[in-house]
This record gives C-alpha cells, structure tokens and sequence, in this order.
C-alpha cells in the first residue's frame, strides 16, 4: 500500500492545485528549492509541472534559499553545531556553495561562544589533561562540525 497521493487522486494535476499544496508546504516552514521539489514529487505532481511554479515561487520571493540557507545554519548553530557540519547539510539540502559560504561566514563571531558553550555541556568545562582525552574530546566536536582550527584555539591555554 502506497501512502503518496497521487494526481489522479487529487482530481487534475492543475498548476493553482500545484501552486496551493507548495504554500501550505512553505507556510509551515521555509524550504530549500530541492526540499520542496522532493516534497512535492512525493505527493504525485509531475516534475515538469513543478519547476515553473517553483519558478514563479522564487520570483515572488515566497522561495528564496539565502534566507532558508540563513535560518538553517542560525538554528543548527543554537544546537551547537559548527559550521563544517552545517554547511555539509545545506549542501545535501540543495543549496548552492556561494549561499552557503554566505550563511556560515555571517555567523563567524559565534562559532568560538557556541564552540565553547559545547564545550561546557559536554565536558562540564573540563580541559583535557591527557593527550588520549584532548583527542577523544576533539573528536566529539569535531563530530559536532567545528574545525582543527577552533579546537585548537579552545585548548590554547593548555598548551
């Protein structure tokens, strides 16, 4: 049993139907171009009927990726991610490098506070007194999506 509609369910597959379904989809929440294309995809719309109204979406700035790009990396960076991570996901997300790239360095003065803020929840601030526990400490936050760079600069005082 398939549970994605499909057109011939949902009566002719008309661009105001087309059009109305991906409003409801973006007033939930803001999505990428790919997002909503792979959503609306999956509820029986045609592909070739989909690019122009996305088209006009993003023309009437109902679709615009620099501010998806914008509030996804801003949420990620809440939950302490940092910005390798993040902008792996945007690019899995459909968003262009140069969107990308803009979305991370508009956060560049919080990735140490955030770094850190990981830092103290995880490891209740302690600093690594060992080499094993600094490297198993840098491959949690590396995991989390910070850089050698920032790392090394949270362990500065130790060296």
């Amino acid at each position: 049993m398939s549970w994605t509609r499909t057109c011939s369910e949902r009566g002719a597959a008309d661009p105001a139907t087309l059009r109305a379904k991906a409003l409801d989809l973006l007033a939930r929440r803001e999505h990428s171009r790919l997002e909503l294309r792979q959503k609306l995809v999956q509820r029986g719309f045609a592909t070739s009927d989909i690019e122009p109204v996305l088209d006009a979406l993003a023309a009437e700035g109902l679709l615009d990726e620099r501010r998806y790009a914008e509030l996804y990396a801003c949420s990620r960076a809440d939950k302490g991610y940092g910005p390798l991570r993040i902008a792996r996901e945007l690019r899995e997300r459909g968003i262009p490098d140069a969107l990308t790239e803009a979305a991370i360095a508009a956060l560049d003065d919080f990735w140490m506070p955030k770094l850190r803020e990981l830092h103290r929840k995880r490891f209740k601030s302690q600093m690594p007194a060992h080499a094993a526990d600094r490297m198993q400490q840098s491959r949690v936050l590396r995991q989390h999506g910070f850089t050698l760079d920032q790392i090394r600069h949270l362990f500065e005082p130790l060296t």
